[in-house]
């Protein structure tokens, strides 16, 4: 009767365990060492880019936009200095996501999760908001003590303080972003001016609002349930990773430690958690990679201070990788091994992946040309008994100033082109129309092409285009149609 009660006490005790556990508030305490000074650089070049780079200015000259870096969404344009992406050349787009991405395995396959650890932006402002935070309500132990304290006038102004200061970064973030989609001076003296469109404020707003939610109350939940990046890594780390690791075989077993005392039968870990107490994501180092690590390494920092301070080496916790540490558990010297086929493939796919797009924009003309055939009818048979057929021409000219191009037909022996927009009867196709179009933009035309006699109910022919003044030239192959007999 008694083992049986016992186990329903358990079973109690079990209900009583929530399902979901509460959520810990995770309060990082300042560190300072080589890689915070590190982080500090690579943050503070973050948003040197990311605010500075909607005022970039680059002449295109007239009529066209001098912002050097925008993306023209009612021009269906996207500038990049020297470089205009029109919207059919979105493969260049995908050719850079596609570095990135390739980019970003071969780093973590080198070195871990350092673009989580410093270059992501949820990291980048989590840090700024960090700072704010502390520079407010001070560091780990004041922040506890504040938010443990009941409700009053000094700690609603503090509070209101730090989430005022919060709101002005994400403001600025926010702002910065629609920089990028606008003309940045114009933007901003219409919002000064309150001219600013709808739409300009919506988004404004939106990116205000997220930068303030992410980087003020999500932070590390972010990283550790939002992200998929943690969950897509362990695919592209192996033995040879350098990740920020824990030597367990100098630090264990870890213990407290007074001054005076021995170290003989005991490792270098003295039990000070500041490891955990500097973690922005409030893990235990100790218990070996996990999910939640960024691969910052400010308990390296944390760490090493505190070894300095108990007079034992630097490097309990350090970037390293689990095969070194599989070779100091034997007495092996430790090694780097870079080049591995795994990035050995990486860096083959991003150079040609890169090559493939340099050439392009290298050997990037300036003229598109695209054909359409008339659908109904598909042809129509002359009272000369000749054929004609009706396109619909469009030269593209990417170029900025208006250019005249030469337009003739090869491939249908003595036939007849004849432009709508023009006045006057068809001409020979081999000596072909001029036609006009303006910089920067698409002319439409729409062209006639007419043939005594055809082979077949299709006979191919082609479209050449010629720019008079370059030289340029493209050709497009398309087919006229007309009677089985």
């Amino acid at each position: 009767m008694a083992t049986a009660a016992v186990r329903a006490r358990e079973e109690e005790e079990k209900d009583d365990i929530p399902f979901f556990a509460p959520h810990e508030k995770v309060y990082p305490r300042s560190v300072k060492g080589p890689l915070r000074r590190l982080k500090w650089a690579v943050l503070i070049a973050c948003l040197a880019l990311y605010y500075v780079g909607p005022w970039l200015r680059w002449d295109r000259g007239p009529n066209h936009p001098d912002q050097a870096l925008l993306i023209d969404m009612p021009g269906r344009r996207a500038y990049f200095f020297n470089i205009e992406i029109w919207p059919q050349e979105l493969y260049y787009l995908a050719g850079l996501l596609i570095i990135g991405a390739v980019a970003l395995f071969l780093v973590t396959s080198l070195f871990g999760r350092v673009w989580c650890g410093y270059t992501c932006p949820q990291t980048v402002w989590t840090d700024i908001f960090l700072w704010a935070e502390r520079l407010i309500e001070g560091d780990r132990a004041q922040r506890i003590r504040l938010d443990q304290q009941p409700l009053s006038l000094a700690k609603a102004a503090r509070k209101s303080a730090k989430h005022a200061a919060w709101l002005a970064i994400a403001l600025a973030t926010g702002g910065a972003w629609v920089m990028y989609f606008n003309d940045a001076p114009t933007l901003l003296r219409d919002l000064v001016t309150l001219q600013a469109s709808l739409a300009q404020v919506f988004f404004i707003g939106l990116f205000t609002a997220t930068t303030y939610l992410l980087a003020g109350w999500a932070r590390e939940q972010v990283c550790t349930y939002m992200c998929p990046w943690p969950r897509i890594q362990a695919a592209m780390i192996d033995e040879e990773t350098f990740a920020v690791t824990y030597r367990d075989w100098r630090g264990e077993p870890r213990g407290k430690h007074r001054k005076g005392d021995s170290w003989g039968g005991r490792g270098d870990c003295v039990d000070c958690r500041a490891c955990i107490a500097v973690c922005p994501t409030g893990i235990d180092i100790r218990d070996g990679l996990q999910l939640e690590c960024i691969g910052c390494g400010l308990c390296i920092d944390a760490c090493n201070e505190i070894m300095d301070r108990v007079g034992r080496p630097k490097g309990l916790i350090a970037f390293d990788t689990y095969a070194n540490r599989a070779a100091s558990l034997v007495g092996k010297a430790p090694h780097r091994r870079f080049l591995r086929p795994r990035t050995a493939v990486y860096v083959a796919v991003l150079l040609l992946i890169s090559t493939l797009i340099g050439v392009s924009l290298a050997e990037r003309s300036g003229l598109e040309v695209s054909v359409l055939a008339d659908r109904n009818p598909l042809f129509v048979r002359l009272s000369d008994g000749s054929i004609r057929d009706g396109y619909t021409l469009k030269i593209e000219n990417e170029r900025a100033e208006a250019a005249v191009y030469s337009v003739i037909v090869t491939g249908l022996g003595r036939a007849l082109i004849h432009v709508a927009e023009t006045e006057g009867p068809p001409v020979p196709a081999e000596d072909g129309v001029t036609l006009a179009v303006r910089g920067d933009s698409i002319g439409t035309f729409r062209v006639y092409v007419q043939a005594a006699k055809v082979g077949g109910p299709e006979t191919p022919f082609t479209f050449m285009v010629r720019n008079a003044a370059t030289g340029e030239t493209a050709h497009y192959d398309a087919t006229f149609r007309g009677p089985e007999h």
